[in-house]
């Protein structure tokens, strides 16, 4: 079944709405019991609460009423993967809080991230909700991007004095840690920037969402362990898409929002990036620093 653009503008806003909703109750929520589930990498991918499964309830019950009419597949964090994504010509893949640590320590960078991704792995529908800022994105496949509703166009910022560069706690750990924030102040200053500012704090989403508002700017996951999966990547590798931005694997590949064998998306890792140029760059870095 071949979707419309007007269902796909409908979905969206069935997600848009979904997103609004689970994300106000979030913010308004403060977590009693904070539990870990097995297989995550980091603690970022292990720690869940009783808010994310009650905010999961709500969008899974605002979408559900989609999945029969449009036939649709469904995959979520906090719910075991049935497979049924590899069949359906598309597929919900939902997070109901991206960033569920920085939720707990009660500090922004948390998100709720809700995607419309098809077979073969191409994102049509992008929404995530930052519920500290009351802020919406969202996109569909050729309709452009969107922020609280209003047509955004990011290229359209300024250029700020340093490269921001968005990365996970992992990152802190590698072995090669030293050389490779050497060789991205390296590469700030190389495009006539003053340096390059790390961060770590904030969840994917939200990071990937703040690289789109603070060019020149980068996301990356080296490939490796990892927490990051499908539901991590997909709603904003949408809104990159309509922004005419970067997302990739580390290796410059589509990135694999389908795959088969694991929802975690480890394997090749991911970037995020403002222009091309960043792109470039980063990958030539870490093409370089993986080999000393």
């Amino acid at each position: 079944m071949k979707l419309s653009n007007e269902d796909l503008i409908a979905l969206a806003e069935v997600a848009q709405r979904a997103a609004v909703e689970a994300g106000q109750m979030v913010a308004q929520a403060r977590p009693k019991n904070v539990e870990h589930k097995e297989g995550g990498a980091t603690l970022a991918s292990q720690v869940v609460t009783e808010i994310d499964r009650a905010a999961e309830e709500i969008i899974v019950a605002a979408l559900s009423p989609t999945l029969e009419p449009y036939a649709l597949g469904l995959l979520t964090e906090e719910t075991p993967d049935d497979g049924g994504r590899l069949t359906a010509d598309y597929f919900w893949c939902i997070d109901p809080i991206d960033g569920t640590l920085p939720f707990i320590e009660g500090r922004p960078g948390y998100s709720i991230s809700i995607a419309l991704v098809r077979r073969d792995a191409v994102p049509q529908i992008g929404v995530v909700y930052d519920p500290v800022e009351a802020t919406l994105y969202h996109a569909v496949a050729g309709n452009g991007l969107f922020r609280d509703g209003q047509p955004w166009r990011p290229e359209s910022q300024p250029r700020r004095d340093e490269l921001a560069v968005f990365v996970t706690s992992r990152f802190l750990k590698l072995e090669n840690h030293d050389a490779a924030v050497s060789g991205l102040d390296r590469v700030a200053k190389d495009m006539g920037l003053i340096g390059a500012r790390i961060d770590v704090d904030s969840g994917a989403v939200m990071k990937a969402c703040t690289v789109l508002d603070r060019a020149p700017a980068c996301f990356f996951i080296n490939p490796g362990p990892t927490g990051a999966s499908l539901w991590d990547f997909a709603a904003i590798a949408c809104l990159f898409a309509e922004a005419n931005a970067i997302a990739t694997d580390m290796g410059g590949g589509a990135l694999d929002l389908n795959r088969a064998d694991s929802a975690n998306m480890g394997h090749r890792g991911a970037l995020f990036a403002s222009d091309e140029e960043v792109a470039q760059r980063i990958r030539q870095l870490f093409d370089a620093t993986s080999e000393e």
